[in-house]
């Protein structure tokens, strides 16, 4: 399964990690992504989705 939000579409990073001595090396910043059980009215039932934290919190502001 990819590492892909399913309704605003965000995915990882790339991102330097920074030591001490200002060194940089590559990695990958990952989105924060959870399993959400949210109501669709067109179909009339609960889905399942795996959704970001991001988008969790603009559907509980919207409702």
């Amino acid at each position: 399964m990819s590492k892909k939000c399913c309704l605003t579409g965000k995915v990882a990073n790339n991102g330097y990690a920074v030591s001490h001595s200002h060194k940089r090396t590559k990695k990958l910043q990952k989105v924060n992504l959870q399993y959400k059980k949210v109501w669709s009215r067109e179909q009339n039932k609960w889905i399942k989705m795996l959704i970001s934290t991001k988008a969790i919190k603009t559907l509980t502001r919207t409702l």
